[in-house]
């Protein structure tokens, strides 16, 4: 990211909690023009507040991004409002954690819906509009567990790979445009989703953490962007593993 008049609009999703919300308050606090978005309003205004001394500004809009009629009217308003958006951080999601006792249709297509439909609802206008204007940098928040599917992230590690695949697709067409496209690979980040977990989570990391990786790689211009690194490595790794191999690993994670 340019310190420039670059990347000056900013539009986060699920800015309400955790990496979200750690990125806008960063984004502000460089001086950006970020446009926050999640489904309770209260966070997106308390995020205002605490924002309000910051050199940026911060601007609530809030919205269900599996609303896919109401998402492209609140896209339209930002850039009515603030102006065309530089920089998109697709960001918004959550965890389903089940096994095979509670699987269900229902479930599965709910975790579909937020994290990858969610985020496609989202993609489209801001992905047609840059490549209209042939610039802009959008930036796709996947998950490590994107690598390899792992117990009970049958859905979440699902539609984490959906995200990925799809990035990785769609990033030769977007460079004919001069748009850019990253793709996040985070692992544990302490946010009120994890807060909820009883199991061991290896090199937990924190918000803020996590959201100054992103802005580095941001600025990088990389494709990729992953942290911590050392699960990131583990992961790499279990990812070129033969089945066999691999669903010993698995099996002694599901002992534990």
């Amino acid at each position: 990211m340019k310190s420039e008049d670059n990347d000056r609009v900013v539009w986060v999703t699920g800015a309400g909690k955790g990496i979200g919300r750690s990125l806008a308050m960063q984004l502000a606090k460089e001086g950006r023009e970020v446009a926050v978005t999640s489904r309770t309003e209260r966070d997106l205004i308390s995020l205002k507040s605490e924002a309000r001394d910051m050199l940026g500004k911060i601007y609530p809009y809030p919205g269900d991004v599996t609303d896919i009629n109401k998402i492209k009217i609140l896209f339209n308003k930002i850039q009515a409002d603030i102006g065309v958006i530089d920089l998109a951080i697709l960001n918004a999601g959550t965890y389903i954690r089940f096994g095979i006792d509670k699987f269900s249709p229902e479930l599965f297509r709910e975790q579909m819906e937020i994290n990858t439909m969610g985020t496609v609802n989202c993609l489209s206008p801001v992905m047609h509009d840059m490549k209209t204007r042939r610039e802009g940098h959008i930036v796709i928040v996947s998950s490590l567990s994107a690598y390899r599917g792992l117990p009970y992230a049958s859905a979440y590690g699902a539609s984490k790979a959906a995200l990925t695949n799809m990035c990785e697709s769609l990033k030769p067409e977007l460079d004919n445009f001069d748009v850019k496209l990253s793709v996040v690979h985070p692992g544990f980040v302490r946010t009120p989703l994890t807060d909820r977990n009883d199991f061991e989570m290896p090199f937990l990391v924190d918000a803020e953490f996590a959201s100054k990786r992103i802005i580095e790689g941001i600025r990088r211009g990389k494709f990729e962007i992953f942290f911590p690194s050392k699960l990131a490595l583990i992961m790499k790794l279990l990812r070129c593993l033969p089945y066999y191999l691999y669903f010993a690993v698995t099996k002694r994670i599901l002992k534990k």
